[in-house]
């Protein structure tokens, strides 16, 4: 299996078994505003490059992935359970070594778990819609067991100075908890920047989550690494992937 170099790969304390990357615009043959590694179906991009691009990436994992027809919600799908259909859902994790759980992002932040045992994975769609709408806190609860014992690590997404939102969005948080007002900051009246991995991380502090890492890297100020769909609007969709190896025995 070859990554391409550009592409990203968590850097965080995960038990050896746990293998997890989250794609650039590196490595595909998309062209025009999807060019590169497009791996989005409904994106309007021509479905003979999108079928290159997933086969690129397919020779890099150890099974296709389990894709999802992803809503903004915060369904948790069973990925061993998947057939040919994708359901709708917006997170899935596998206690299967191989299986592959994925979402696509180009701006919402992918959020990748596992535990201290390596006997589970799971990987998260978290944009502010599925955010307020408790993606965090039900992907955490079908994981099971104790939280404290999870890592989560964040991939790329809208960075705080680019994700400008009206106050519906900041009402969202703030009815669930006042405290999210620290993730907003006035920009111009009736305005305000959000900072989505600030609210990634409260939603994973109050599921319990306390091992967290990454997050920061803006797919909207690198047009040249990210697809961004806030700043393009036709664009293509990275992925993020995670998967469990075979343990190796005593």
């Amino acid at each position: 299996m070859t990554l391409d170099p550009d592409w990203i790969v968590p850097d965080w304390p995960a038990p050896l078994c746990i293998k997890a990357v989250i794609t650039t615009r590196a490595g595909g043959s998309s062209t025009g505003p999807y060019a590169g590694l497009n791996l989005g179906l409904r994106t309007g991009d021509d479905a003979s490059a999108v079928a290159a691009n997933r086969a690129r990436l397919r020779a890099a994992l150890p099974q296709e992935p389990r894709w999802l027809q992803q809503m903004h919600g915060s369904v948790v799908a069973d990925a061993d359970a998947l057939t040919t259909d994708m359901p709708e859902a917006d997170a899935s994790i596998t206690h299967f070594p191989g299986t592959v759980c994925a979402v696509l992002v180009a701006d919402c932040v992918p959020v990748l778990f596992t535990n201290r045992a390596g006997t589970v994975v799971a990987v998260a769609h978290a944009g502010w819609r599925g955010l307020a709408g408790g993606v965090i806190e039900r992907t955490v609860a079908a994981i099971g067991g104790q939280p404290g014992d999870l890592l989560a690590y964040l991939g790329p997404g809208i960075g705080p100075q680019a994700f400008e939102v009206g106050p519906d969005v900041r009402e969202a948080f703030l009815a669930i908890d006042p405290h999210d007002a620290g993730a907003f900051t006035s920009h111009t009246p009736g305005k305000w920047l959000a900072d989505l991995f600030l609210l990634a991380r409260k939603r994973l502090q109050r599921a319990g989550v306390q091992h967290l890492f990454g997050g920061g890297t803006c797919t909207y100020s690198d047009p040249a690494r990210f697809f961004s769909y806030r700043r393009d609007r036709m664009t293509g969709r990275m992925a993020a992937l995670i998967w469990r190896e075979e343990a190796d025995g005593p």
